[in-house]
């Protein structure tokens, strides 16, 4: 999902490194000694997947884990992309620098959404938990594909297989993406609950209600 350089036009690579812009400047304002180490962690997290390339028929596919880092970071996922894109483009050559802003802003701005979508599904339960975690990975994967094969599409008639390639590239990776973050969050959930950016709903406690003593009057 990294889009090279000379591929769209100027001011598309504009109005989504502004867009971006606006992103990143939104993440860093929620950004605090709190949830530094965690943002580090996801954006080295990310940087690694990204680079394991998997065989899908005449592509490749890769774990990308946005959905994730939109789970348990919020805004902040914006600057952790844009660090480990920059760190891609400048040691991998994947995407390039000019092409950093429309990147950045295909694979955060879906994880961002997804947070505000399942989000609510945290507060109901175990099974909730695990079902906005995976529905998180899935959709974030589906709608930075859909983003990119849209960018892509605006580069003229002949990144237009591409951008079909890329969609259909996409749908084992949405499903492996969503079983990953399900497993990944379950387990914060049970030993580190405080890394999310909300209150999550914690495991239902059954209690034997006590008889209490009563005093009788002879």
């Amino acid at each position: 999902m990294h889009i090279a350089e000379g591929v769209l036009q100027p001011v598309i690579l504009a109005s989504c490194a502004a867009l971006s812009a606006g992103g990143v400047f939104i993440g860093l304002k929620k950004l605090d000694s709190e949830n530094l180490m965690t943002t580090a962690i996801l954006s080295a997290s990310f940087f690694v997947a990204s680079l394991i390339h998997i065989p899908i028929g005449p592509v490749s596919g890769h774990l990308i884990l946005n959905g994730l880092l939109g789970l348990l970071l919020g805004w902040v996922a914006f600057p952790a992309i844009l660090i480990a894109l920059t760190l891609q483009a400048i040691l991998f050559q994947f995407g390039g620098i000019t092409s950093l802003g429309v990147n950045t802003l295909n694979m955060a701005l879906p994880p961002v959404i997804c947070f505000y979508i399942f989000r609510p599904m945290f507060t109901k339960g175990t099974f909730s938990l695990r079902m906005a975690a995976f529905l998180c990975g899935m959709t974030a994967v589906a709608l930075s594909a859909l983003l990119t094969s849209g960018t892509l599409a605006l580069g003229g008639d002949n990144f237009l297989n591409s951008a079909k390639i890329l969609l259909a590239s996409s749908v084992p990776v949405m499903i492996i993406e969503g079983l990953i973050s399900a497993v990944i969050v379950t387990f914060l959930a049970k030993v580190s609950p405080q890394v999310f950016p909300f209150t999550i709903a914690s495991p239902a406690q059954t209690t034997t209600p006590q008889a209490t003593p009563s005093t009788t009057t002879e």
